[in-house]
Parts: structure tokens; sequence; C-alpha cells
């Protein structure tokens, strides 16, 4: 198949949902030949927010090391090749179509066999890993769809594991409490494995008895390593990296958000545990790019466009307005999916926006879309409803007055749709 016959076949396997377990992913991998087990040196990373930053500064600082690095990150803002990268480098449109290529065949015969039907995002893991097999990766740094425990990409024997926060989020598939979700997130903890984590209280507890259970070692920030900030400004930010075993001063960071230094520290923590040495994590952090994320994407006209979906990360946006825009009146363009806490994480930014667009992310779960304006205007910021996310855009930069920031937020399925739009210039 090519390319476009490729993304058709991925699409199309959507239609089976959410599916957690491994037994799926652990079937189609033994017919490629198990490559996540030949000898790649996996990081997995998982988290309720920030771990897809965290993979790519560590993804980052281990090709600035001169290790053939595979990343493995969903979802993707502008193109499906996004999703899997070595040394940053998108995978070929040709070489995701020749992978699936080889897949599809065992697709079929486990269907024929009375298998229950791999989902998009395992079929996408498959990808991943047989891609970075063929192409003779050293690390892989892996970051999780969902969760943990029962994420496809739970299948790779990582002894290097991340966890950057545990709060409520995909409470229908994880948990109705921290310590129920820590625990999904915790399932990532193997046998011997080095764990890093920002965590505490209950989140904390429950991933300490996980490692005990697995004899694995935890590092805690801030007790064993952690960060200070320095200076911060639209270019970037320079922190100190601090540990018992490792001074770094004065690193550089391009990504925005009092949240990345911490994000930033974690990655740093884990590439030294693996031996990788500072000139390489400077270099790393330096260059990262992660779009989507507290990114200012225009200074004039002033647009920020940040995947903020749950309070967490809503929390960290509206720290990062007032660290970077102080006096500034806000317009958003926001739109969140039905199964994210809406009224309390809109309520976290509501208070700093003076006017709101609604729109509706693209993807099934986006439900009563316009309750987010009925939400707004009972914090009482005017807001009305387009459906259509390039007819929102363009509607908030017209209500935009001259001096003022445009924050767009929200699903990231909307903020790709968004972005492209600007990058469109539409």
């Amino acid at each position: 198949m090519n390319y476009a016959e490729a993304i058709d076949f991925l699409k199309a396997r959507t239609k089976f949902g959410i599916n957690l377990g491994l037994g799926r992913i652990t079937e189609l991998l033994r017919r490629m030949g198990n490559p996540h087990l030949q000898g790649i040196k996996f990081i997995h990373v998982t988290g309720t927010n920030g771990k897809g930053s965290v993979s790519a500064m560590l993804s980052s600082i281990l090709t600035a090391a001169g290790k053939k690095t595979g990343f493995f990150s969903s979802p993707h803002l502008h193109s499906y090749c996004e999703r899997f990268r070595i040394d940053g480098e998108m995978i070929p449109e040709d070489e995701l179509a020749e992978v699936l290529t080889e897949l599809a065949p065992h697709l079929v015969a486990m269907a024929e066999e009375g298998f229950e039907p791999p989902t998009e995002f395992e079929v996408s893991t498959a990808i991943a890993l047989c891609w970075f097999y063929k192409k003779g990766v050293e690390f892989a740094v892996m970051e999780v769809g969902m969760g943990g425990s029962i994420d496809s990409t739970n299948v790779i024997p990582a002894k290097t594991a991340i966890i950057t926060s545990v709060s409520m989020d995909h409470m229908d598939y994880l948990g109705s409490t921290i310590a129920e979700i820590a625990e999904v997130k915790a399932g990532i903890i193997k046998e011997g494995a080095a764990v890093f984590t920002p965590c505490a209280d209950e989140a904390l507890t429950v991933i300490a008895e996980k490692c005990i259970k697995e004899n694995a070692v935890l590092y805690t920030m801030p007790d064993d390593f952690g960060y200070n900030l320095n200076a911060f400004g639209f270019d970037g930010q320079y922190f100190d990296y601090e540990s018992a075993y490792a001074e770094i001063s004065n690193i550089y960071l391009p990504l925005l958000g009092a949240h990345q230094p911490q994000n930033a520290s974690l990655a740093i923590a884990a590439a030294l545990h693996n031996g990788i040495d500072e000139q390489a994590i400077r270099k790393g952090i330096a260059e990262v790019m992660w779009n989507g994320r507290i990114e200012l994407f225009s200074r004039e006209p002033l647009i920020l466009i940040d995947g903020a979906h749950n309070v967490e990360s809503m929390t960290a946006l509206r720290n990062a307005l007032l660290d970077y825009f102080p006096d500034r009146k806000i317009v958003a363009v926001l739109g969140m999916l039905a199964d994210k806490e809406r009224e309390q994480a809109m309520a976290v930014i509501l208070p700093h926006i003076s006017k709101a667009v609604i729109t509706r992310p693209p993807n099934d779960r986006a439900g009563d879309w316009q309750k987010l304006a009925n939400i707004a205007e009972a914090h009482n910021v005017p807001a009305e409803c387009i459906e259509d996310i390039s007819e929102a855009v363009k509607r908030g930069k017209e209500l935009q007055g001259k001096g003022e920031l445009l924050v767009i937020s929200g699903s990231l399925y909307l903020i790709a749709d968004a972005r492209a739009c600007l990058l469109e210039g539409k």
C-alpha cells in the first residue's frame, strides 16, 4: 500500500475505539518476530501532563549524545508521521507505508483466527517498534498513550521509567481517585528499573510501593534531584540542575512555561542515569522543539497556542499568561473533549479571559462542545460558538484588539487544526 492507503487503513481502525490490554499487541508483535525484545534500550514515559515534553527533551538529549534514538508519541499535530521519529526526523511516508504493509497480513490472520482486532493505537505502537528495530536504534523513548499498565506501549522491557505527574484525567479508563490512577501509571515500572518522578503524597506512596514490589530504584524530585530557575523571557529560560551526583548550571531551554524546567530536570536525571554527559544534555535541551505547548506562535499579532486539556495543564497555561502577559487583555479560542473535567479546567482560565470563541474539537469525543459557552458566560465571559475551527480562529483574530493576546487552547486535536489554519494564513 502507498502512504494515502496506509493512513486510510489506520483511520479505519479507529472504529475499534479505546480497548486497553496487552493481549492483542503481544500477539501482533510475536508474529513480527518480537522486535521490542531485540536489545533496544527503552525509556518509558507516562504521566497526566508533561510526558510529551519530557519525551521530546530526552530524545533530543540522546540524539545530541550521538545515540541513534527512536521517539514514539501521540497524538500528532499535522502529520501522522510525527508519531514516529529517529534522531528527530519523522518517518518518511513511504517507510510508514512499507512497515504497515508488512503488518497488514498479520492483522488479517489474527482476525481469521478469532483474535480481537488490534486498535489504531496498538497498530501504531507496532509500527514504531518494527521501524525502530529495522533501523537499528540504540535507544527508544516511548510515550504512553493512556495510563500505563495496560497501554500497548507497556510491552517494552524498559529499564528506565519516568512518571511526570498524576492528576484527574481519563477517569472512565484509569480510575476515580489519584491513588487508582497512580496505580495504573505505575504499571510501567519493571523489575530492577530506575524510576524518576516529581509526584508527592498519595501518588508517590503508590509509586514507591510498586518500586519496592519490582525491586526498582526510585528517584524523586526535589529530594534526589531538582532545579532553580534563573531567568525567563519570550525566547526561553535558563535554569540550574542539581542532584547529589551532578550540577549543571545555567541550562538554556527554549520552551516557555514555569513547569518546563521541571520536565527538563526529569529528562536530565534519566539521561545522566543512562550515561549521557553534560555537553550533550546542554545541546539536547537547547535544541528541543515541541510545538503546541505554550507556543508563542506569533508576536505580531500576539498569538499563543497551548494544548491545555485538563485542570493541571490549564493551571500551567494560566500561570504562563500571568508570567509573560500580566497586563494584556486576552481573547481565547477554546474547545475541549466532553470526557474532560471541563468546568473545573475552564474555571482556572476564564477569570483571565475577556472574550471567548468556543469551537468543536475534531474528535468523536467532542460531545456537547457548546457547553463551554455556558460555562464561560457563567464566569461573565462573553462567548460565541463557531463549529468550524478555521472560522473560529478567524473570528478570534477579528475580536483581538491592538496589543491584545489571542490564546488558542484545549484539545490537542483542536490546536492541531487551528495551528494548520494559522500556518496557511487563513
